[in-house]
C-alpha cells in the first residue's frame, strides 16, 4: 500500500515549555550561522573572509576610540528597540519607527531653529522632551486608524514613514534650509546649550546614554514588575482570556504604538541635539528598521535587548570598516544584518516547537 508522500514530512509541535538553555543559546547559534554564511558570500564576492570579519567583528573593540563609536550607535538603537519590544509583546507591530524618530528629530530642532540665539542650560531638555512629543504624535496617527477604522498597523505605520522622509525633505529644501548652507540641504548649526552634554570626555558619546539606560531599566519594570504591563502580555499571549477579564484591546494598541513613538521620538531628538547637531536628511539612518532586528534578537527582553542593541552598532560600526579596509559594499552589511535576524528566527522556531515525524512514515520505515 502506497503512502503519500506528505505523510512523510515532519511537523513542528509546539512545546510545552521552552528551554531556558536552548533559549539563551538561540542568539549566538544565530550569529555563528549568520557569519558562516556571510563568510561565503564574502568569498563569492572575491573579499578576503578573515579580513571582513576582522574588521566587522574585533577592530570595534581594539581602541577606546572605536567602542566608544558601538556606545554611540548602541544607544539610539537600545532606547527604540525597548519602545518597540513593549508593543510586540502584545502583538502590535509598530513598523514605523523610522517615520517616528524622523518626527522627533524634527521637532526637537524647532527651537535651535526658530530661536538660534536663545541660550539657558533648558535648551536641550526641551528638545528631548519635544522630540519624545513629537514622535509620539506621529504613532497615535497610527493607533487612531487601527482602533476606530481597524486598519493594519504595520502598513500604516510603515506608510507614515515614507510621508514623514517626504516632511523632512521639504523643511530642509524650503523653510528650514541654512541660508548661509552653500544649498546643502540641512539647517542651521545648532548653538552650544542645543547639544545634549557630553558624558565621556574625548568621545561623542553624550548623556543621552545614561537616559537610554535608565529607560532600559524602566521597561524591565513596566513589562515584569506593573500590573499594566502584565495586561499588555497576556493581550498579546491569550487575547480571548485578556478579553474575558475585561482588558481594552483599544487601550492596549493606543498604549504601545505610544511608547514606540515615544521612545523613536526620543532617539531622533537625541541625535541631532548629540552627534549631529543640526537637521539633515541623513538623519534617517534605518535606525527604526534596525531595531525591530534588535528587539527580536534580544528575545524580546530589556536585558537581552541590551546586549542585541551593542551587537548590532558593532556591526554598524565593523561594517564601515570594513567597506574601508576590505572593500566591502554596503549591501553585504545589510544582508549579514537580514541575514542574522533570520537565524536568529529559525533558532527560536526550534527552541519553541520540535519536529514530530507522522505515525505512517514511522511504520512504513518500521
Amino acid at each position: 500500500m502506497s503512502v503519500l508522500p506528505a505523510a512523510f514530512l515532519p511537523t513542528l509541535v509546539r512545546r510545552e515549555r521552552a528551554s531556558l538553555a536552548a533559549t539563551l543559546l538561540a542568539p549566538p547559534i544565530a550569529l555563528a550561522v549568520a557569519t558562516i554564511l556571510n563568510l561565503g558570500l564574502y568569498v563569492l564576492l572575491g573579499r578576503d573572509p578573515v579580513a571582513v570579519v576582522h574588521a566587522m567583528l574585533l577592530e570595534p573593540f581594539l581602541s577606546w576610540t572605536s567602542f566608544s563609536e558601538v556606545l554611540l550607535k548602541a544607544a539610539p538603537l537600545l532606547l527604540i528597540a525597548q519602545g518597540l519590544a513593549i508593543g510586540f509583546r502584545a502583538k502590535v507591530f509598530n513598523i514605523g519607527a523610522e517615520g517616528q524618530f524622523i518626527l522627533g528629530a524634527i521637532f526637537a530642532s524647532a527651537i535651535p531653529v526658530w530661536f538660534p540665539q536663545a541660550t539657558g542650560q533648558w535648551i536641550w531638555p526641551l528638545m528631548l522632551l519635544l522630540g519624545a512629543l513629537g514622535g509620539g504624535l506621529w504613532a497615535s496617527l497610527t493607533a487612531f486608524w487601527r482602533v476606530r477604522l481597524n486598519a493594519n498597523e504595520i502598513l500604516v505605520s510603515l506608510m507614515l514613514s515614507l510621508v514623514a522622509a517626504q516632511l523632512l525633505n521639504y523643511l530642509l529644501l524650503g523653510p528650514w534650509k541654512d541660508p548661509n548652507g552653500f544649498n546643502f540641504p540641512q539647517s542651521v548649526m545648532f548653538q552650544y546649550d542645543a547639544m545634549v552634554p557630553i558624558l565621556i570626555s574625548g568621545t561623542r558619546v553624550n548623556v543621552s546614554l545614561l537616559l537610554t539606560l535608565a529607560l532600559s531599566a524602566a521597561a524591565w519594570v513596566f513589562m515584569q514588575k506593573s500590573f499594566t504591563g502584565y495586561k499588555l502580555q497576556v493581550g498579546g499571549l491569550a487575547p480571548r482570556a485578556a478579553g474575558y477579564a475585561g482588558f481594552n484591546e483599544g487601550w492596549a494598541i493606543w498604549l504601545s504604538l505610544l511608547i514606540g513613538g515615544f521612545a523613536a521620538g526620543l532617539a531622533g531628538a537625541a541625535e541631532v541635539a548629540g552627534p549631529l547637531g543640526q537637521l539633515q536628511r541623513s538623519i534617517s539612518t534605518g535606525y527604526g528598521y534596525a531595531a525591530i532586528i534588535v528587539a527580536y534578537l534580544g528575545g524580546l527582553h530589556p536585558l537581552g535587548i541590551v546586549f542585541s542593541a551593542l551587537l548590532m552598532a558593532v556591526l554598524y560600526i565593523g561594517g564601515d570598516n570594513a567597506m574601508v579596509s576590505a572593500n566591502l559594499p554596503i549591501a553585504a552589511v545589510r544582508v549579514f544584518q537580514g541575514s542574522l535576524l533570520l537565524a536568529y528566527l529559525i533558532a527560536v522556531a526550534f527552541v519553541r516547537h520540535r519536529l514530530e515525524w507522522p505515525r505512517a512514515a514511522v511504520r512504513s520505515q518500521s
